[in-house]
């Protein structure tokens, strides 16, 4: 058999999903298993989407454009109007098959192997995997449980800074962390960039999740700095569409949008019945967010303050997204968390979660979990129960 890739061989395995066989097992004893593991809404997708897709009438499902269909761009240009921002639909907005293509696109475009970026960790596990296909090196910065994953000093970002850097990358709100990043850092990250000339990528996935009064400072705020922003959106978690694989690469910078669309027509078009289904959820009304926000808020502090309630115990409290990171008093996390589901049950229970060293490009911290907050609120508290319970057992035996 040939050999296979140096590049395969060094892509990472996800930390969300590993533990997968170990549920599967647990399962198939009669036990019940809580998934926090995973950020899979369980908020029902918008009923106008789903009578959308139903009622198709089309005899072939065709290409699109490469950028996506025109019809599907003019109405994304309309939403980010209604938000403040203006975008040319044939020039700044081009639709992706995901959020993760978004990226993946971006960084082929912006980045040569070999070259650098960085980003605050915790972060979403997957952005190891876009950058490793990509041969990008990943350059930490490591925000802390103690202030609640804000920012880290800019100073202490700005030393990580080399001749192979090129851009920096945010998730705002914040996968695992749910933190939010408030204006003054934005513009804090603003003259780094402006400074160094470097991209800022800005995962925006999660906009719509801001709580307790809390406003989202978006990357496009950054007008002086316009042609090195690029966003990255998606229908995934805004309208519980995850399956669609619908999303969108947003920048000011042409130049970069034509080297995008290029990568684009390699894969001919974004999924067609997925563009449909992201064109019908734009007509999604307020309430149904109000409603959806709502709910997070609720699950959040059952989930948070159940948590911290538990002795030795930390979870700071997210002001955004449907994560949080916890703090367990542990050794290993990774070990804890197949032990229960392998080895602990509580009254038919246990819990699934996610190590969160999969989160940190430098894998030090092996003490914290995340959880996604997106089962119902009785289901949180039984979770909260399980880990408190398992926790006291665990104690007893290392």
């Amino acid at each position: 058999m040939p050999n296979l890739s140096s590049k395969a061989k060094v892509m990472p395995s996800s930390p969300i999903r590993k533990l997968v066989p170990y549920a599967e097992k647990a399962k198939s004893k009669g036990t019940n298993v809580f998934h926090l593991n995973i950020g899979q809404p369980d908020i029902e997708t918008p009923k106008i989407v789903i009578e959308e897709l139903q009622n198709i009438d089309r005899k072939v499902i065709e290409y699109s454009h490469s950028a996506g269909f025109i019809s599907y761009r003019k109405g994304l240009a309309n939403y980010y109007q209604n938000i403040g921002f203006n975008l040319d639909p044939s020039k700044e907005i081009m639709i992706t098959t995901g959020g993760s293509e978004a990226l993946i696109f971006a960084f082929q475009c912006c980045f040569e192997p070999g070259d650098e970026i960085i980003i605050p960790e915790p972060f979403y596990a997957n952005y190891n995997g876009f950058a490793t296909s990509c041969g990008i090196k990943v350059i930490s910065v490591t925000a802390k449980i103690e202030n609640g994953f804000a920012l880290p000093p800019i100073a202490e970002l700005e030393s990580k800074i080399t001749s192979k850097t090129k851009g920096i990358l945010i998730c705002n709100p914040g996968n695992p962390t749910g933190y939010l990043y408030k204006e003054s850092e934005m513009l804090l990250l603003k003259e780094v960039v402006k400074k160094h000339d470097l991209f800022l990528f800005a995962d925006e996935v999660y906009r719509e999740f801001c709580y307790d009064g809390s406003k989202h400072y978006s990357a496009l705020n950054l007008l002086d700095i316009k042609n090195n922003v690029v966003l990255i959106d998606s229908v995934s978690k805004r309208y519980s569409m995850c399956g669609a694989r619908i999303g969108a690469l947003i920048s000011k910078n042409h130049d970069f949008m034509d080297m995008a669309l290029k990568f684009g027509q390699a894969r001919l078009s974004p999924p067609t019945l997925g563009q449909i289904a992201g064109e019908a959820a734009l007509k999604t009304p307020q309430s149904y967010f109000d409603k959806v926000i709502d709910e997070y808020v609720e699950r959040r502090d059952v989930i948070v303050d159940g948590l911290n309630k538990i002795d030795g115990v930390i979870c700071p409290k997210p002001e955004g997204a449907f994560y949080a990171i916890a703090q367990l008093p542990v050794k290993d996390t990774d070990y804890f968390c197949q032990w229960i589901l392998e080895k602990f049950n509580y009254n038919g229970n246990t819990v699934m979660m996610a190590p969160a060293s999969g989160f940190y490009a430098n894998s030090k911290v092996k003490n914290q979990v995340r959880i996604a907050y997106v089962l119902k609120k009785d289901d949180l508290e039984n979770a909260v129960l399980c880990i408190e319970k398992a926790l006291e057992e665990y104690k007893k035996s290392f």
